[in-house]
C-alpha cells in the first residue's frame, strides 16, 4: 500500500515523538498562500499526511485492499484548515465570532477574550462588572483600566477566557513554556498491562470495527475524531445536555460522526455511557486534563477498568506545568505564546494579528488523530492500555521556532467545496476531506444536527 508524501520539519518531529517512520518527503507549502510569517502550510500538509501515512500504516496491518497510491491536495487542505469561512446552511454563512470575542486594549498592552459560549460571555462581563446584555464596547471601557496579567489572573477564578497578549520573549520566561519545551509534541505511553485486542475481519477501511467515544468540543478533538470516522471507525460523540454546542460548529467538523447527550451526573445516564465505554476502543476528550477524574475517567482508572482501551486527549496547555487546568482555546493561545504580536509586526496592523486559518486546532487534532493510529496498532500488536495527547500550545512553539520573518503573500485562489444533507434535510456546505491515505473518501457520507442521535452503537457496528 503506497504512504502518502508527509516528512516535512514537523511531520519529523511527530514521528520521533511516536518512534514511528513519517514517511516521503513533502515540499514544505506547495499549492498553499497563506499570509503569514509562520511556515501555517507545512504545518497543515505535515499534519494531515502524517496522520494519513499512519492509516497507510494500519491498513497494511489489517491487509486493507491496497488502492491507487494517495497524494495531499494541497488546495484540499487549505480549505479544510479555513473551513469555516467556506461553511454555508441552506447558503448562510454562520456568525463565526461573538461581539465579546477579540483583542481588547489594557492598561499596559492587549488581552484576547473568547466568549463564543455563552456561559464564558456571561463570565466576562460579570469580571468587568458589566451589565448582562453590555457589548464590546462596554467591554472596551473595562478592560482599558487593567493590566493585562491581572486581568488574565482574575479571569481564572471568574470563568472567563482572557489571556494576556505577550511577546515571544515574554513567553519563552514563563513557567509554562518550560514546562511544555521538555515535552514531546505528542505525548504517548503504555499506562496499563493488557492483552492485544484483535481486529475485526474483513476490513475495507483502516479502522473499520474500531469503536470511539467522542468527548471533544471546539476543534481540535473532533477534527481527530473526524479522521478516524473518514478511515472507518464508529465514532459516537456525547456531549453534556446543559453545554449544547454551536450548531454550525458542530456540522462544520461532525461529519461521518454521530452524536448524542448525556449527564454524566445521573445515574440513568451514566449507566448508559458505561455501557458504551464497555465496548469502546478508543476513547477521545478534550476537555482539562484531570476535569473528568470526578467521575471515574482518570487515564490511570481506565486502564484498570478497561484494559486495552486508547485514550487520546487533547489540551490548551498539556497536562504539566501551573497552567495545566486552565482554559483555552486556539486564538486564546495564539496570544499568549507571541504569534499574535509577531503577526502584528509583520503585517503592520494596528491590533494584534493572527494565523491565516485557525492551524493550531487543526494540526493537533490530526496529530491527535495520528497517535490514536499509531496506539491502536501498538495495542494490537503487543497489547497494554495506552495514551496519547497533544496541546495546542506545544504545537503553537513548534510553529513559532520556525519562522524566519518573511511575510508570504496571499496569492491563493479559489478553494474545493462539497455538498451534503443534513438529517433534517437542510443543505451543507462544507470543505471535503483532506486526507490521503490509501481508499481515502473524497466525500462526506452523512452529517447530523448536534445531539439528534440514540445514545448507542449502530446495530452493525
Amino acid at each position: 500500500m503506497g504512504a502518502v508524501n508527509a516528512e516535512g520539519r514537523f511531520a519529523r518531529v511527530a514521528a520521533r515523538s511516536l518512534s514511528s517512520a513519517a514517511s516521503r518527503s513533502v515540499s514544505p507549502s506547495a499549492g498553499i498562500s497563506w499570509r503569514s510569517i509562520f511556515p501555517v502550510a507545512e504545518l497543515a500538509l505535515d499534519s494531515v499526511g502524517f496522520v494519513s501515512a499512519q492509516l497507510d500504516r494500519a491498513g497494511d496491518e489489517r491487509d486493507v485492499e491496497p488502492s491507487a497510491d494517495a497524494t495531499l491536495d494541497p488546495a484540499t487542505v487549505a480549505a479544510s484548515f479555513g473551513s469555516e469561512r467556506l461553511f454555508r446552511i441552506n447558503g448562510a454563512a454562520p456568525q463565526i465570532w461573538a461581539p465579546l470575542s477579540g483583542f481588547f486594549r489594557a492598561e499596559d498592552g492587549w488581552v484576547r477574550t473568547h466568549a463564543n459560549y455563552p456561559h464564558h460571555a456571561a463570565a466576562l462581563r460579570a469580571l468587568l462588572d458589566l451589565d448582562a446584555d453590555a457589548g464590546a464596547e462596554e467591554v472596551r471601557q473595562a478592560t482599558a483600566r487593567w493590566g493585562r496579567f491581572a486581568l488574565e489572573e482574575a479571569a481564572v477564578g471568574a470563568g472567563a477566557v482572557v489571556a494576556a497578549v505577550r511577546e515571544q520573549a515574554e513567553w519563552a520566561q514563563h513557567p509554562q513554556a518550560e514546562a511544555l519545551e521538555n515535552t514531546p509534541l505528542i505525548g504517548h505511553r503504555v499506562s496499563g498491562a493488557a492483552a492485544a485486542r484483535p481486529w475485526s475481519s474483513g476490513a475495507l477501511l483502516p479502522l473499520d470495527g474500531v469503536r470511539v467515544l467522542d468527548l471533544t468540543r471546539v476543534i481540535a478533538g473532533p477534527i481527530a475524531t473526524r479522521d478516524l470516522a473518514s478511515a472507518g471507525a464508529e465514532v459516537l460523540r456525547i456531549d453534556d445536555p446543559h453545554r449544547p454546542e454551536a450548531d454550525w460548529q458542530h456540522l462544520d467538523t461532525g461529519q461521518n460522526k454521530r452524536t448524542a447527550r448525556l449527564d454524566l451526573t445521573v445515574a440513568a445516564d451514566r449507566d448508559v455511557f458505561d455501557r458504551l465505554l464497555a465496548t469502546a476502543d478508543v476513547l477521545v476528550t478534550g476537555y482539562r486534563p484531570t476535569a473528568l477524574d470526578r467521575f471515574g475517567l482518570s487515564p490511570a482508572a481506565l486502564a484498570e477498568s478497561h484494559p486495552g482501551l486508547v485514550i487520546g486527549s487533547v489540551s490548551a496547555w498539556g497536562s504539566r506545568g501551573p497552567w495545566s487546568r486552565r482554559r483555552g482555546f486556539d486564538s486564546i493561545v495564539q496570544a499568549t505564546i507571541g504569534i499574535a504580536l509577531a503577526e502584528q509586526g509583520a503585517q503592520g496592523t494596528q491590533a494584534p494579528g493572527a494565523l491565516p486559518v485557525q492551524a493550531l486546532d487543526h494540526a493537533s487534532g490530526h496529530l491527535l488523530a495520528a497517535a490514536i493510529v499509531h496506539a491502536l496498532v501498538a495495542q494490537r500488536t503487543d497489547g497494554g492500555s495506552h495514551e496519547v495527547s497533544v496541546a495546542l500550545a506545544r504545537t503553537g512553539m513548534e510553529l513559532a521556532r520556525h519562522h524566519d520573518g518573511s511575510v508570504i503573500a496571499d496569492v491563493g485562489g479559489p478553494l474545493p467545496t462539497t455538498t451534503l444533507q443534513l438529517n433534517d434535510g437542510a443543505t451543507l456546505t462544507c470543505a471535503p476531506p483532506p486526507l490521503a491515505f490509501s481508499g481515502a473518501p473524497t466525500g462526506w457520507g452523512f452529517v447530523h444536527r448536534w445531539g439528534t442521535d440514540a445514545a448507542a452503537w449502530s446495530a452493525n457496528g
